[in-house]
């Protein structure tokens, strides 16, 4: 649903503001706040006041996890920047897909209640991914997803047991949460079960896509980290809109 002029502007002043604060309080780099601000605002105006209530979730908890025990993490090198700022890159990765969502949703080419779940699990995976790698990082130790040997902490596609708990409250707590924006600002959306089972998944499971990515590619140069983010919310995604419609079918 496109906002009227009135809202709009008024979606596009709250985006404004909230990007500054984020640069203002260390979370963006000051270019990457521009860029949050201009994709954040045609996510509002195209679709609505809960896409943006979930962008800044995302924001929030990733910059909570992030300061988490940021001392430890930069001593041992596996910060985010170097103060626990996150640049233009990053904010590309994890953006683009929200805002083509939000665009499907505001023209309805993509059915509002199907938008609301892949949206949902786009931002799952953000979420998840974010508080795996923050707090696994801390863990001191880690697994290849792939070979189960050890590697060392921080390394690419290397999860441990912490950081896939809260990898998978992470994609939990985002649907749990988005479900209720939606419902607040009556939005269509799936019945309950699904939109939480999916969502769920989606973002957990997309984390796992992510780490695989990490291993395979990344790590031998095929891909940049914000390149393994986008695919990785990507898959997310793809899974989102496949459970919703075995489950829902396309009525």
């Amino acid at each position: 649903m496109v906002l009227d002029l009135f809202w709009g502007a008024v979606g596009v002043a709250l985006t404004a503001a909230l990007a500054a604060a984020a640069i203002t309080g260390g979370a963006l780099t000051a270019s990457a706040g521009v860029v949050a601000a201009v994709f954040g605002s045609a996510i509002v105006v195209l679709a609505g006041f809960p896409y943006l209530l979930l962008l800044v979730l995302f924001v929030v908890a990733s910059s909570v996890a992030t300061r988490y025990r940021f001392a430890e993490k930069r001593r041992r090198h596996v910060q985010e920047g170097s103060a626990g700022e996150r640049g233009v890159s990053n904010v590309v990765a994890h953006i683009v897909l929200p805002v083509a969502l939000a665009a499907g949703a505001g023209v309805r080419a993509i059915p509002s209640a199907w938008a609301a779940v892949a949206y949902a699990g786009a931002l799952a995976f953000g979420v998840s991914d974010t508080l795996a790698s923050e707090f696994g990082v801390l863990s001191g130790e880690a697994r290849s997803l792939l070979t189960l040997k050890r590697v060392e902490s921080g390394t690419n596609g290397g999860v441990s047991a912490v950081g896939e708990l809260f990898a998978f409250a992470g994609a939990g707590g985002t649907a749990v949460v988005g479900w209720g924006f939606f419902v607040a600002f009556r939005a269509a959306i799936v019945p309950v079960g699904v939109f939480l089972a999916t969502v769920t998944a989606a973002g957990f499971l997309g984390c796992q896509v992510d780490s695989v990515l990490g291993e395979t590619l990344e790590n031998r140069g095929y891909l940049s980290k914000g390149g393994t983010n986008f695919l990785g919310m990507l898959s997310a995604v793809a899974i989102a809109l496949a459970v919703t419609l075995a489950a829902v079918g396309r009525g």
